[in-house]
């Protein structure tokens, strides 16, 4: 895959940069702006741009296999990727029952945009990263010799593509928050914050495991930590894709106020964390708060 095939999808970089007026923050003197990743391209929305492009380049048109859950926004991106620019596709989906019901809109968009669905046990789906666990995945989605990218497209090269973030943001926030899943993201863009600035992760996911992770792609990308950063657990609402009541009625409530689409597994749990840490005076007078609304909500049709 050309860079020149990539750009002719017309990506919006560097992505806008929006203030927004809401008097949970400007009470206490602190100033939000939402960086809009989600307005960067229609089909490979927000990080999934930023991580897919260094992983497509690299893939020079081969077969393409990742994984996901039935609801995984990164299968959604890539198999958009490949329909896009005529990319073979295969999705390893977590769940093997799955395969016998119908499908849902996630995973029908999917199959829709051409990717090959393979479905697995979650024993399988859990040993996917051990040598001979993947072999055998290979050979049984007919791909052995397929370019394979991670679960949440996180890997080194995503996470040096996502270091562009950061830069972007460089001189232009105090702190930068993002929601994080597998973390790779998040790890680029700690990466590329200038002196002064911070990195605040507010994972999606309950288990306090991801810091470890972070370091870890950060040290695989870059060769060590980077970045002065930090992730506070407490706005998972209970895990992944869990969106309970509370949290939909504070997402509608933030789309009534300031007209921007809330996806809700991530974007909604990062702005309700921040708000939250604001009226806990988690932020000094005159700070500029970045959030990162890194996806949107993905059309059903």
């Amino acid at each position: 895959m050309t860079s020149d095939a990539l750009t002719s999808l017309r990506p919006r970089l560097p992505s806008p940069l929006q203030p927004v007026e809401d008097e949970r923050f400007t009470r206490r003197g602190v100033r939000l702006l939402l960086k809009r990743d989600d307005l960067i391209h229609p089909d490979l929305v927000g990080n999934k741009w930023r991580k897919l492009a260094p992983n497509l380049s690299a893939a020079s048109g081969r077969t393409l296999l990742t994984f996901g859950g039935a609801y995984s926004n990164h299968l959604r991106a890539t198999a958009a990727a490949g329909r896009l620019l005529g990319v073979t596709t295969v999705g390893v989906v977590r769940g093997e029952e799955l395969a016998s019901r119908p499908l849902n809109p996630s995973l029908a968009r999917c199959a829709a945009d051409g990717m090959r669905l393979h479905f697995v046990d979650r024993a399988a789906y859990r040993r996917k990263h051990e040598p001979p666990v993947l072999a055998a995945l290979l050979r049984a989605a007919g791909a052995e010799d397929a370019y394979v990218v991670p679960e949440g497209g996180s890997n080194a090269l995503a996470v040096r593509g996502c270091r562009a973030l950061g830069e972007e943001l460089r001189g232009r926030a105090d702190v930068v928050a993002l929601a994080c899943g597998t973390g790779g993201t998040f790890a680029g863009t700690a990466a590329g914050l200038g002196p002064g600035q911070r990195g605040l992760g507010i994972p999606v996911l309950k288990g306090g495991f991801l810091g470890g992770e972070i370091e870890a792609l950060q040290v695989e990308a870059f060769g060590g930590r980077r970045g002065d950063w930090s992730l506070d657990d407490r706005f998972h609402f209970g895990g992944y894709a869990r969106t309970p009541p509370a949290l939909d009625a504070f997402a509608t409530d933030f789309e009534r106020r300031h007209g921007v689409p809330l996806e809700r597994l991530y974007v909604a749990k990062l702005l309700y964390g921040l708000v939250t840490l604001a009226q806990e005076g988690a932020f000094p007078a005159g700070c500029r708060v970045v959030g990162v609304v890194s996806g949107a909500p993905f059309p059903e049709g």
